[in-house]
């Protein structure tokens, strides 16, 4: 009874369906929604009734059917566009008022974990320390976790990811006399490469001990110990003065609660004359405050506690609580799909690899889910990717 209901409510959904067309197959029987003549199309087989229970659940649900074998398809990245596209109306309908209060009950209830120090600490590491094989298996050698950036048609991940970390020195102006700050350490990518090409001091911090720990070998190899230094502390907890700051996609894991306590941090850290390169995730601005405290599949099960500012919040942060300005922007989010796409591709290809090393069917799904919703994202710039450069008032 309870299949047959959702089945019923997500059909009337379906019947909504606009930017695409969908096939879905159960029990030998198919049926389309949707429009003909789009440029995108997916076929959804049911494997199981309670499939049509998950999308009641908004992405958790979706996601964790699709995770747990319930139903498959053969595009996924075009089926959560369709989707993206179909609900664009619904979204920007939902009052304030409505997100502030959908916000609120989901932060009561204490379905969104907060990024305390120990929360934090504890959130990163579900991500992060999942292993450092499996994310050498699909990122590029210098293991860059963040959009690329792809200097022309062609370019492979391994060259659009170095055109990233240059043009980042290039605006930060890095040289010999500069100390930069990185906030969020990676593996350590960033900081060997503005090291090594552009002679400047680098001190870089993340709270991922399995970062932590593979960073400091990296920086030995690369005999740039005199140059690069590597804490395990918390951003809040830095102390000293630089005249260079970057912080690459770390903005993300911050939480919302403590957007105005990062931009303070970092407008403490950076010296009267400094310069401060910002890359970050965002989220349209009419729909920040519907998801800022929201459960959605990738903060439940892929980056707890995760939270996607949008420039709006950025910039009201910046002004609010800082001397800083913006004296730069560049929106990067066309550069985003096809780094994803790599990944994914990766990803797959070093499947037979990574099911050796422990990781299970459900994983390879997840990941799936996670990577294909993302790219999914971009494509509908439902979520955008941007540079900023921010200068203290006596920069010149």
């Amino acid at each position: 009874m309870k299949d047959a209901v959702a089945r019923a409510a997500v059909g009337a959904v379906l019947s909504r369906t606009r930017g695409g067309q969908i096939e879905v197959i159960e029990g030998g029987r198919s049926r389309t929604y949707g429009e003909t003549g789009t440029d995108l199309h997916a076929t959804v087989r049911i494997n199981d009734p309670a499939a049509w229970r998950g999308p009641l659940h908004g992405s958790v649900g979706l996601g964790e059917g699709y995770v747990d074998g319930l139903w498959e398809t053969d595009d996924l990245v075009a089926l959560i566009q369709i989707g993206a596209r179909s609900l664009a109306d619904q979204h920007r309908g939902i009052s304030a008022g409505v997100a502030r209060t959908r916000s609120a009950l989901h932060r009561l209830r204490g379905l969104v974990p907060e990024n305390t120090r120990g929360g934090a600490r504890r959130n990163i590491s579900a991500h992060y320390d999942l292993g450092n094989d499996l994310f050498a298996s699909f990122l590029d050698p210098m293991m860059m976790y963040s959009c690329a950036y792809f200097p022309r048609e062609g370019a492979d991940l391994e060259e659009a990811q170095l055109a990233k970390l240059d043009r980042i020195c290039e605006r930060l102006r890095l040289g010999p006399d500069n100390h930069l700050l990185e906030i969020g350490s990676g593996w350590g990518g960033m900081a060997i490469h503005a090291a090594r090409t552009t002679g400047c001091r680098v001190t870089t911090t993340t709270i991922s001990r399995a970062q932590h720990e593979l960073a400091t070998e990296r920086v030995r190899a690369a005999g740039l110990e005199d140059r690069i230094t590597i804490l395990l502390e918390d951003y809040r907890d830095l102390r000293g003065n630089y005249d260079r700051l970057v912080s690459v996609e770390m903005i993300e894991a911050v939480g919302w609660q403590y957007f105005d306590d990062y931009f303070k941090t970092c407008d403490r850290l950076l010296a009267d004359d400094g310069l401060f390169l910002l890359q970050a995730i965002t989220i349209d601005d009419r729909l920040y405050e519907v998801e800022k405290a929201s459960r959605s599949f990738a903060n439940t099960h892929i980056f707890p506690g995760g939270c996607l500012p949008s420039m709006q919040r950025i910039a009201d942060s910046v002004a609010r609580v800082t001397e800083l300005r913006q004296v730069w922007l560049d929106d990067i989010t066309a550069h985003y799909p096809p780094t994803l796409a790599n990944w994914r591709e990766r990803f797959f290809g070093a499947w037979d690899r990574l099911r050796h090393h422990g990781y299970d069917e459900r994983f390879r799904r997840l990941w799936d889910f996670y990577l294909s919703s993302s790219e999914a994202g971009f494509r509908e710039r439902r979520i955008g990717d941007v540079q900023v450069l921010f200068a203290k008032p006596h920069w010149r």
